[in-house]
């Protein structure tokens, strides 16, 4: 029963997170991590399949294990952000809340700034023959 709750808990997780992606006001890191850790409560088979995603696995490979996030995901993540808020503030009249679309756009600026960022993968070079 308990391992059903958990695989429930972290659907929805997972949910919210992939709706994170698309709206500004949501976030997707604390829901992937969530999703993940339910995940590994409940179900094996989907964590597995978590961790193994190809969208999903990488990203939450690098912060569960402290790396960081790379610097493509946090200048894409900050463009996206504030093209979304301020499309939103261009079609809403009222102005606090336009304000008020500062307080998340302020706050996960900060964040993906201060998070540590992952270091770039050395350049492979070829041997010659």
């Amino acid at each position: 029963m308990i391992k059903i709750l958990f695989n429930t808990v972290g659907t929805l997780a997972l949910v919210l997170a992939v709706l994170g992606l698309f709206l500004p006001l949501l976030p997707t890191t604390p829901f992937l991590l969530l999703a993940s850790a339910c995940y590994l409560r409940g179900s094996e088979r989907l964590h597995g399949w978590l961790m193994s995603n190809k969208v999903f696995g990488p990203y939450l490979t690098n912060m569960q294990n402290g790396r960081g996030i790379p610097m493509r995901s946090k200048i894409t993540a900050l463009c996206f952000l504030w093209i979304s808020l301020a499309f939103s503030a261009w079609f809403i009249d009222i102005p606090w809340v336009r304000l008020f679309l500062l307080i998340p756009g302020v706050g996960v600026t900060i964040y993906l700034l201060r998070a540590k960022t992952l270091p770039a993968a050395p350049a492979q070079t070829k041997a010659c023959d």
